[in-house]
C-alpha cells in the first residue's frame, strides 16, 4: 500500500471519528446533547415493534396480519412517489413514521410495467438488442451486450478481437456515464446543487461521444449479436483522449467540492449501512456490494470480451454507507478511463463483426455475382437470425451491478422465453433494511446512493 493511500485513509478515519454514526439507542452527537434530553432516548428499540419481524422475513404471520401494539400518537402513514422527484425513477416507498422516524418502509414497484421480456418472444434476435436496450436506460451498452453474449453463446460464436475491444470500451464509457449521473442526482439530493450541474457537464462529453459513433445519445443498438454495428468513426481516439482528459478534472473538482464538505459528511456518513451478510442475504451486486467491503466484479471474477487484458482494480468501501457508495462510484470512473486509455493503444486490427454466416449477411459486392448469396441476404433480413435449441445464460457488470439474461430457445429465429437478473430489483427489496430507525431525512440521501434505475425493475 502507498503512503499516499494510508494518508488519505487515515484522513477519512479521521473524518468518521468526528461525524460518529448516530444509530438507534446511542446518544445525540455534542454539542447537541447537552441543550435536549432527546439524545438520551432510545429511537424505536426494533424489540418493541413486531411488525419488523416481517419487514425483515423473519415472521411467518401474513404481511396483512400483524399482532396489535401500542403505537405513538405521532404515528402516520406516508407515501413518498411514485412521482418522479428523489425517488429517481417511478417508485412509491411507503412509509409509517413516528414523528420524524422511519418505522417501516415498503416499496411498491410495478408503475412502469414494460414487459419488455415477454416482448422478446415477439421480436427476432436481430431485432432484440432495439428491446433490451431501454430497460436499464443509463446503461443502454450493459444491456446489448448482455444480451448480444447470450446470444453468441446459444449460436457458438466468437466475435472478432476488435469488436471485443470495442465493446469493453463503449461499456466502460457507459459507466463512466452512469456513474456521473448518479454522482450527479446524489449530490442534488443532499444539497449539493452545484454537483448536479457538473456532473451533467461531464456526461455531456460523453453522450456526444455515443452520438457520433451510433448516431443516437440513448438506446444506441450498436452492439448486436455477431459484433457491433458500425466500425468506430475517424478521429475516435482523439475524441476518447480528450473525454478522458474533461472527466478525469471534472472529477477532481467533484471531490474537491464533496470530500470535506461538513454538510455533505453530515448527511451521508454513517447513513444507510448495509453490513457484507445483508448484502449477500439481498444478493446485491455492484457498487453498493463493494462499498460494504464485498469484493465481487465479474469482470474480474468471469472476463468477458478479453476484459481480462487491461489493468484495473476493483475499488471497495469498508463501511457500506451513503459517502463509500458515492466514494466507490467516483474511484469506478477513474477505472473505466484508465481502461479506455489501454483500449486506444491496444485495440487490435480487423474486423468489427464476425464473418460467420450464420449471422452476418455476404458483402454487398458479392450480392451482385452470386444467387445464393442474394437468396442468403435475403433470408437473413426476411427471417431472422436462426438459432439453435438451448438455453443460456450471460451476465456482465453493469454499472448498477450483476446484470444477466438467461434465453431459452427451441429453434427459429426468436426467442421462447427470455428472463433478466436486474441489478436495481435486488438493491431496491433491500431499502427497508438501510431505512428503518433512521430519520425521514435520511431516506432521500440512502435512496440517491443506491442509483436505482426502475425501468431496470419493471422491465
Amino acid at each position: 500500500m502507498s503512503d499516499a493511500t494510508e494518508r488519505a485513509e487515515s484522513v477519512e478515519e479521521k473524518r468518521r471519528a468526528q461525524h460518529e454514526i448516530w444509530v438507534s439507542g446511542t446518544e445525540e452527537r455534542m454539542p447537541f446533547a447537552a441543550s435536549t434530553n432527546e439524545g438520551s432516548q432510545e429511537m424505536l428499540p426494533r424489540d418493541q415493534d413486531p411488525a419488523l419481524d416481517i419487514q425483515r422475513g423473519i415472521a411467518v404471520d401474513d404481511d396483512f396480519v400483524t399482532p396489535e401494539r401500542v403505537v405513538s400518537a405521532e404515528r402516520q402513514i406516508i407515501n413518498m412517489g411514485p412521482q418522479h422527484p428523489s425517488t429517481h425513477g417511478v417508485l412509491r416507498l411507503q412509509m409509517e413514521l413516528d414523528g420524524e422516524t422511519v418505522t417501516r418502509v415498503k416499496p411498491i414497484i410495478g408503475y412502469l410495467h414494460t414487459g419488455m421480456e415477454k416482448t422478446a418472444e415477439t421480436l427476432s434476435y436481430a431485432q432484440g438488442p432495439t428491446n433490451v436496450t431501454r430497460m436499464d436506460y443509463l446503461s443502454p451498452f450493459a444491456n446489448e451486450l448482455t444480451f448480444s453474449l447470450t446470444v453468441e453463446q446459444l449460436l457458438g460464436i466468437d466475435v472478432p478481437p476488435r469488436a471485443d475491444a470495442i465493446r469493453v470500451l463503449m461499456t466502460e464509457l457507459n459507466r463512466v456515464a452512469s456513474h456521473l449521473l448518479s454522482s450527479a442526482t446524489m449530490g442534488m439530493d443532499v444539497g449539493a446543487i452545484s454537483m448536479m450541474i457538473y456532473g451533467w457537464r461531464e456526461r455531456e462529453i460523453c453522450l456526444d461521444f455515443f452520438e457520433k459513433v451510433t448516431g443516437l445519445r440513448m438506446n444506441h443498438n450498436y452492439i448486436r449479436p455477431g459484433g457491433v454495428a458500425a466500425e468506430l468513426p475517424d478521429g475516435w481516439e482523439d475524441d476518447v483522449t480528450n473525454l478522458i482528459k474533461v472527466v478525469n478534472a471534472g472529477v477532481d473538482e467533484y471531490e474537491e467540492l464533496l470530500n470535506g464538505n461538513p454538510i455533505f459528511l453530515d448527511r451521508t456518513l454513517g447513513v444507510g449501512v448495509l453490513t457484507p451478510e445483508e448484502i449477500k442475504q439481498f444478493g446485491i451486486t455492484g457498487p453498493v456490494a463493494r462499498a460494504s467491503g464485498v469484493d465481487w466484479d465479474l469482470r474480474k471474477a468471469h472476463p468477458y470480451c478479453g476484459i481480462e487484458r487491461y489493468t484495473f482494480d476493483v475499488p471497495l468501501g469498508k463501511h457500506g454507507d451513503v459517502f463509500d457508495r458515492y466514494k466507490v462510484r467516483i474511484d469506478e470512473i477513474r477505472e473505466s478511463l484508465r481502461i479506455a486509455e489501454q483500449v486506444i493503444v491496444t485495440i487490435p486490427s480487423g474486423d468489427y463483426r464476425t464473418t460467420d454466416p450464420k449471422v452476418t449477411p455476404p458483402p454487398r459486392a458479392r450480392i451482385g455475382e452470386s444467387m445464393e448469396a442474394l437468396i442468403h441476404h435475403f433470408k437473413l433480413f426476411t427471417e431472422g437470425v436462426n438459432v439453435p435449441a438451448g438455453t443460456a445464460y450471460q451476465a456482465v457488470e453493469g454499472p448498477r451491478g450483476e446484470l444477466g439474461c438467461y434465453i431459452i430457445s427451441k429453434g427459429g429465429a426468436r426467442p421462447w422465453r427470455m428472463r433478466w437478473r436486474a441489478p436495481s430489483f435486488a438493491v431496491v427489496q433491500a431499502l427497508p433494511v438501510m431505512m428503518t430507525d433512521s430519520l425521514i431525512a435520511d431516506v432521500i440521501a440512502t435512496l440517491a446512493s443506491t442509483d436505482p434505475v426502475l425501468g431496470d425493475v419493471d422491465r
